[in-house]
C-alpha cells in the first residue's frame, strides 16, 4: 500500500470513529437512552486513534516531514474532524509520496529511519508487530477506563 492510500484510509477511519463516538454521546448524554455506542465508537476511535498517530510517525520519518507538520499531524487526531483536513493539506503540499522512500534506499540515516527502512522491507513481519504494540497499548488504555475518569 501507499504511503498516500494508507494515510488517507486511516484520516477517514479517524472520521468515520468520531462519528460513532460522537452519536453514542449524543445517545448517552441526549436522550439518556444507551451507552453502547460510547462504549463500541469509543473503542474503536481509540484504536483508529492509535493506528493513526502510528502511520502519522511512520510517515513523517519515510517523508522526512518537519517536526510542526508532525505535531500538527497528531494534533489532528484529537479535534472531531481534523484528519481530513490534514491529510488534504499534507497531500496539497505534496509530502504524501506514492512510494515508500525508506523501502528502497540501502542506506537510511540515523537508528529511526534505519528501523523504519527495515520494517518497509518486511512490511507483514513490521505489521504484525506493530498491530501487537497497538493492541498492548490499546490493552492498557481500556484497563485505564475513559480519559474522562483519568486522574480521579
Amino acid at each position: 500500500m501507499t504511503p498516500r492510500r494508507l494515510f488517507r484510509a486511516l484520516a477517514l477511519t479517524e472520521v468515520v470513529t468520531w462519528t460513532l463516538l460522537l452519536l453514542g454521546m449524543v445517545l448517552e448524554h441526549g436522550t439518556g437512552t444507551t451507552d453502547l455506542l460510547v462504549r463500541v465508537g469509543g473503542g474503536l476511535h481509540g484504536f483508529a486513534f492509535l493506528a493513526y498517530a502510528a502511520t502519522v510517525v511512520l510517515l513523517a520519518v519515510d517523508a522526512r516531514w518537519s517536526a510542526g507538520r508532525t505535531l500538527l499531524g497528531l494534533v489532528s487526531a484529537v479535534v472531531p474532524y481534523a484528519t481530513v483536513p490534514f491529510e488534504r493539506s499534507t497531500e496539497r503540499a505534496g509530502l504524501l509520496p506514492e512510494h515508500w522512500r525508506l523501502a528502497g534506499e540501502p542506506t537510511a540515516s540515523g537508528p529511526v529511519e534505519r528501523l523504519v527502512a527495515g520494517g518497509l522491507r518486511r512490511p507483514v513481519l513490521a505489521g504484525v508487530v506493530v498491530l501487537a504494540m497497538l493492541a498492548v497499548v490499546f490493552t492498557g488504555l481500556l484497563a485505564a477506563g475513559p480519559p474522562t475518569r483519568w486522574g480521579s
